[in-house]
């Protein structure tokens, strides 16, 4: 069971956070395959604390020694024994804690394949609504608040765990005074703790929100920093980074103030136990009840309390901060992944070049504010359509539709019979914004198509124009691009992303804006590129220039979310219409001698 939190002032859905049962439960199930690993880490730390545990009395054995005036001797059996406790614990602590880190590395590594593979799973649309910021914030501040307790948190935890309950015993076993005495600083250590917890959850869970809203906020005015200058909103975006960098950092300090009262409060309880223990120590020692080692033994075996009680406490910090952010990787884990009709790889896939038909499609990324109303299209098999319209017209919606990025608020999208899903089987789509993955070149070509060899990684390049550069590069195909590597100019990028269309040869292709990226002198090369990648297969090209709408087979024009116009390209012309309108503008832009020129006149960007 997940609760889900609301970044009203955003407008943002975030992806859910899990309750703390489920939290616990995800833990549980994480650990189970390696139950014989916890156990053997444990156990051993175990050992090492009770051998530890064996210093006190024997120190306590050298202060009888000494004040009963014994001989030199007597010490030496003690001090051989203080020796052998060294070496024991001191061996057994480092297997222990050798063990349980790597339990924690294992079941963190667990966790994270978990969280990516179901974060890539999410419809495109559930993270757009969510925003980059909040996945960001989970996949690098959330995930490194976990490791970090993984790593350091949880097997000093562990060993601390352990050192308190066996050291309560050990006093219980010297005298059960003493052991009174000693709880006499339980009361306040457990109302510290419990005061501590009731504070820090809500305050961590409140300051992962303010963090993510703040990331948003970054990567919303840095990414759109031309828009914004453009439009002379600096002073806003300006404003609203300070807001939200303002609160967050306002409860990081929170945080800070509530960590030193709780370090007080510690203080208190610590010297409350010590003044009981050495109260009681002092009283049996006159009484005859125990002996001057005896106490002083309680007094160290109290004192050395101090450590691991204060660590178990002051890690309950880290523990919150990771807690709260492991509810976060476990809200992304639960998340269900909508049914698409049967698995990817499961889902027929039409013989030849299918029809593509749109009924009735309306879609909304806030409800109540359509950016598709009703469309009706349909796209003939091995047709090529373009589509043209003004910026908002909802061209990159109905493409992601189409390509199943993004599923219809009402009626449907049909593919030769079948409903298009992500996994690009069906429809491959290409836009504006192409990823070079880092790695060799054949790599990033073969994530088309995983068993390709290289003669058919050739082909394809050569089917796009870009086997030449391709061989140029130091390394032919096995040069490293991407980051940290040899960087591809956009054309060649976009290059690349139709190369891998011919590998992965899905029977419908959509071109979002796929050559808009290329300058003139590139512009028809890209085309050229395209013209092939898009030979035999049903198309659907957002048209960037209007020189590809003028060699499509029909165009369609949108105009906010509604199909307006549609017909071949002299048609449209002849009909002096929408179409005919953008097709003049844009031949006005043209400087002579461009070719097919750049400009594009149609407002046509990559937004819905």
């Amino acid at each position: 069971m997940t609760t889900r939190s609301e970044e009203a002032e955003a407008g943002r859905a975030l992806l859910p956070t899990a309750s703390a049962a489920r939290t616990r439960a995800a833990v549980g199930e994480l650990l189970r395959p390696h139950r014989g690993l916890a156990f053997a880490g444990f156990g051993l730390m175990v050992v090492a604390t009770s051998v530890g545990l064996l210093t006190q009395p024997l120190l306590g054995r050298i202060v009888d020694v000494v004040t009963e005036h014994r001989s030199a001797d007597a010490l030496d059996l003690p001090v051989l024994a203080l020796a052998v406790v060294a070496v024991v614990q001191g061996v057994t602590t480092a297997l222990g804690m050798s063990l349980v880190s790597r339990l924690g590395e294992t079941v963190l590594a667990r966790l994270r394949e978990l969280f990516v593979e179901r974060a890539l799973s999410l419809p495109l649309e559930r993270l757009e609504k969510a925003g980059s910021g909040d996945l960001n914030a989970r996949v690098t501040r959330d995930v490194s608040r976990v490791a970090d307790a993984v790593r350091g948190a949880l097997p000093e935890l562990a060993r601390s765990a352990l050192s308190i309950v066996l050291t309560l015993v050990a006093l219980a076993v010297l005298d059960w005074r003493f052991l009174l005495a000693a709880l006499v600083a339980v009361p306040v250590q457990a109302h510290t703790a419990r005061w501590y917890v009731r504070n820090a959850v809500p305050l961590y869970a409140r300051e992962r929100i303010a963090t993510g809203a703040q990331q948003q906020q970054l990567l919303d005015t840095i990414g759109g920093a031309r828009t914004v200058r453009a439009y002379r909103m600096q002073t806003r975006h300006t404003r609203e980074v300070t807001e939200r960098s303002r609160a967050s950092v306002e409860l990081t300090m929170r945080g800070v103030r509530l960590v030193l009262r709780f370090y007080s409060r510690l203080h208190i309880a610590e010297y409350a136990g010590l003044g009981a223990v050495l109260v009681t120590g002092f009283l049996l020692v006159r009484s005859g009840s125990a002996s001057v080692g005896t106490a002083t033994a309680a007094a160290l075996y109290f004192h050395a309390l101090f450590g691991p009680v204060n660590t178990a406490l002051v890690l309950l910090d880290d523990a919150q901060s990771a807690t709260a952010g492991l509810a976060r990787l476990v809200g992304v884990v639960d998340e269900p992944v909508p049914a698409s009709g049967g698995h990817a790889d499961d889902r027929p896939v039409p013989a030849g070049a299918p029809a593509v038909t749109l009924t009735a499609v309306s879609h909304a990324y806030v409800p109540g504010r359509p950016v598709l109303h009703g469309v009706d299209l349909e796209i003939r098999p091995k047709e090529r359509v373009a589509l043209v319209g003004t910026t908002g017209a909802g061209k990159t919606t109905l493409a992601k539709l189409v390509a199943g990025l993004h599923r219809p608020d009402g009626g449907r999208v049909d593919v030769g019979g079948v409903e298009p899903d992500e996994s690009g089987r069906l429809v491959g789509l290409v836009t504006q914004e192409v990823h070079v993955f880092a790695g060799p070149l054949a790599d990033d070509l073969r994530l088309a198509r995983p068993q390709a060899d290289d003669e058919e990684l050739r082909e394809a390049l050569a089917g796009v124009g870009a086997l030449g550069w391709a061989q140029a590069l130091p390394d032919g195909l096995d040069t490293v691009v991407g980051d940290g590597g040899h960087r591809l100019t956009a054309d060649r990028a976009q290059q690349l992303a139709l190369a891998r269309i011919l590998l992965a040869d899905p029977p419908v292709v959509v071109l979002d804006e796929a050559t808009a990226e290329a300058g003139s002198s590139g512009a028809r090369q890209l085309d050229e590129a395209a013209e092939r990648a898009l030979r035999g297969r049903t198309a659907l090209v957002v048209a960037h220039r209007l020189s590809q709408a003028a060699t499509a087979d029909r165009v369609v024009v949108l105009s906010e979310g509604r199909v307006v116009e549609n017909g071949t390209h002299d048609e449209l012309l002849a009909a002096g219409g929408t179409y005919a309108a953008l097709w003049q503008a844009w031949s006005g832009s043209r400087s002579p001698g461009t070719g097919t020129g750049t400009g594009t006149g149609t407002g046509t960007g990559t937004g819905p």
